[in-house]
């Protein structure tokens, strides 16, 4: 009595070495610097990028810039690489891994300063004289403290380290871009928080 042959879907067959072909060719459109190639190569792994990222800095905005460097580098770098030693989406996991370290090193140097601007603000006595700038001063200061990680960071470098919004983004490496939008958000909270703790008081 013969064994009944298993029927193996077609599917199953071909996706793997068509999976390959398609890497190999989208491997290969970069390396020749082809524009569209390496759009599909954007659309194909920069949600796998995304999420990497913010597993790891838990921001989702913050991933967002790195996703962006992450394949700003791969298209400027692209002649580095090489096929013969890995697949197109673990060049990019490598890349994506130096991306993250380097946005923690970057976090940690923003409140590193941050936090010396913070301990230059003048001493509560010093405005003895007007109760009222003492006041607004603390509130401030207190609800600055409330705001999220990039927002306080960038507004007190703003207040206390009374730098532009393109001096921030040159001392703490983030774009520009990054840096308005920071200080917008900020502020619109900062002043929302204020105007509701005047009244408390």
């Amino acid at each position: 009595m013969s064994a009944t042959p298993v029927k193996v879907p077609a599917s199953a067959l071909y996706a793997p070495v068509e999976e390959t072909r398609e890497s190999e060719r989208l491997a290969q459109g970069l390396l020749l610097g082809d524009e569209q190639v390496f759009a599909a190569i954007y659309r194909r792994w920069g949600a796998m990028v995304h999420t990497m990222a913010t597993r790891t800095l838990g921001d989702a905005k913050e991933a967002e810039d790195v996703t962006q460097q992450v394949f700003l580098a791969a298209w400027r770098g692209r002649a580095g690489f090489r096929p013969e030693r890995g697949p197109l989406g673990a060049w990019l996991v490598g890349i994506t891994r130096r991306k993250v370290v380097d946005a923690l090193a970057a976090r940690t140097r923003r409140a590193r300063i941050a936090g010396a601007a913070a301990a230059e603000l003048p001493a509560v006595e010093r405005w003895e004289a007007n109760p009222e700038a003492v006041l607004d001063q603390v509130l401030v200061a207190d609800e600055l403290r409330r705001l999220p990680p990039a927002q306080r960071e960038i507004l007190a470098l703003a207040f206390y380290g009374d730098l532009t919004q393109v001096q921030i983004a040159q001392r703490t490496g983030l774009p520009l871009g990054t840096v308005k939008s920071h200080a917008r958000r900020g502020m619109h909270l900062l002043r929302r928080r204020v105007e509701e703790a005047r009244l408390r008081y």
